[in-house]
């Protein structure tokens, strides 16, 4: 029972490490907050690790899930969740036709989309430009800030495998970043 326990310890161990690692060369640029024209614009893209894209490349097809988030700052409490955009990015290649399509869904809007070349295609999939986030007269004064969290599933596992075997990384890489935080409303 204990070596059995000590082979879990280990294995939950090396898929964090190997989970780390691949995180570690993927990267969120920005995200660059602006308000303009009464509302919080936010602009924010993704820098895949070589292997990602190399797996793309070769005709492995990608899910990433920006989720885009405003929180406002408490000095005391958690900070509060205000608002939020998820946009589900799917990107496919072949590398035998040259053929490269990406789809993006929010919820409401599915864009589908072709491609003539792999790097018009990665600019396009990874990148979120000039997001309306939120009105700021639907804001109360204080201090706010922006979050965002990119995840990439390694693959759709039936629940009953992560039932059995806990230890099992469902994500090829999860990372988030703040904004810097900013003011809504006059100081006092």
């Amino acid at each position: 029972m204990k070596r059995l326990i000590r082979v879990l310890c280990l294995a939950c161990a090396l898929s964090l490490f190997l989970t780390a690692s691949w995180a570690d060369e993927t990267e969120i640029i920005g995200p660059h907050v602006r308000i303009e024209e009464a509302a919080i614009r936010v602009s924010t893209a993704l820098s895949l690790s070589k292997k990602s894209l190399g797996e793309l490349r070769n005709g492995i097809s990608k899910e990433l899930t920006f989720t885009i988030d405003l929180f406002r700052v408490w000095k005391m409490w958690p900070d509060e969740f205000v608002v939020g955009k998820t946009y589900v990015r799917t990107l496919r290649s072949n590398p035998v036709t040259t053929e490269y399509r990406a789809t993006s869904n929010d919820g409401s809007v599915i864009i589908q989309k072709k491609f003539k070349s792999f790097e018009s295609m990665i600019q396009w999939a990874l990148s979120v430009n000039d997001l309306k986030l939120a009105q700021l007269s639907d804001l109360e004064e204080g201090t706010y800030f922006v979050r965002v969290t990119v995840e990439s599933r390694i693959r759709k596992l039936p629940p009953v495998i992560g039932y059995f075997i806990i230890f099992l990384p469902e994500n090829e890489f999860k990372i988030r970043k703040d904004s810097a935080p900013f003011s809504v409303g006059s100081r006092k």
